[in-house]
């Protein structure tokens, strides 16, 4: 697969993660061109670290694995979305999605 056509944008691309069975949204992460290989090569989700300027495979040292089931992309191939089954939290602050705070609705 030619992956150059998810980083014409840029060298980063936005995945969103999402639970296998529950469509919940776990987490927004990013990925490059090595890390999206990487997880289409072992089927586990790796990342690009923007703060730490360096690959990240998610769980590796928590024990919190994501385990791919699939990757869509978008209609224009800029953001992926990554459906997971979820081992232990997603969210490095231990709650299961990294979006537990609310600021507007009910």
């Amino acid at each position: 697969m030619d992956l150059d056509r998810f980083f014409k944008k840029g060298e980063l691309i936005p995945a969103i993660v999402i639970e296998d069975g529950t469509n919940e949204v776990l987490m927004l992460a990013y990925m490059n061109r090595e890390s999206l290989q990487k997880t289409l090569e072992t089927g586990y989700t790796w990342f690009w670290s923007r703060s730490r300027q360096e690959l990240w495979n998610k769980g590796a040292t928590s024990g919190h694995l994501q385990k791919v089931v699939s990757i869509h992309t978008d209609c224009d191939d800029d953001t992926l979305l990554v459906k997971v089954i979820q081992t232990g939290a997603a969210c490095h602050t231990g709650n299961h999605s990294c979006f537990y705070t609310q600021i507007y609705g009910g």
